[in-house]
Formats: structure tokens, C-alpha cells, sequence
């Protein structure tokens, strides 16, 4: 399976059922500063981001030009340490694609 060209048109890496999902570490919960009480918070004495939907709560679902899904991050510049290192087309951005190959609709 081939890595998208645009992040903004594939956002597999942001689905998940699980509620553990994208840990949240100690720098990642300052840098998202206020939005972190929004997009996170904690399971037992570990922070995560929260999931919605099928979701990281942080992602942004919209209809773009000719109603193809498009997907943003509300807090890019603050993400966590996790989210920073996946690196389109990088191995693990493949392996999420294998995974999760089937389309996401969009919920909005």
C-alpha cells in the first residue's frame, strides 16, 4: 500500500477504537498547554489523548473541494511526541495503512 501524498487526505493514523491509543507523556501535556484539558486526559496515572468517534478528539473531519474527506489537527504544533514521529510513508505509516486500509467516513 502506497503512503498518501498529503497527510490531509488519509488521517489513518488518527483512527482508533482503543481509548489508550496515543500516550500522552509529561512534555507533550505541557505543550498542548490549555487544549490539553480538551484533548487528553487520564486512565489510571497515565495521560492519553481522548478518543471520539472512532477518533483522536483532536482530529478535524471536513468535505473538501468535490467532497473528498479531509483531515486536520486542531493542536499540530502542539501534538505529542508520538504523533511527531510518525512520518508519512515512514514504516509505521505503511503498517498503520495495512491495517486500517478500509475508508473512514466522515462523521460530520
Amino acid at each position: 500500500m502506497n503512503s498518501p501524498t498529503d497527510c490531509c487526505h488519509c488521517g489513518v493514523c488518527c483512527f482508533s477504537e482503543l481509548p489508550t491509543y496515543v500516550r500522552v507523556y509529561g512534555g507533550d501535556w505541557h505543550r498542548l498547554g490549555p487544549a490539553a484539558e480538551q484533548v487528553a486526559h487520564f486512565i489510571g496515572n497515565r495521560a492519553y489523548m481522548k478518543m471520539r468517534e472512532g477518533h483522536c478528539a483532536a482530529l478535524e473531519q471536513r468535505r473538501g473541494p468535490g467532497g473528498t474527506p479531509e483531515f486536520f489537527c486542531t493542536v499540530y504544533a502542539e501534538r505529542p511526541e508520538i504523533c511527531r514521529a510518525l512520518a508519512r510513508g515512514s514504516p509505521e505509516c505503511e503498517g498503520e495503512l495495512a491495517r486500517k486500509s478500509a475508508p473512514r467516513p466522515l462523521t460530520a
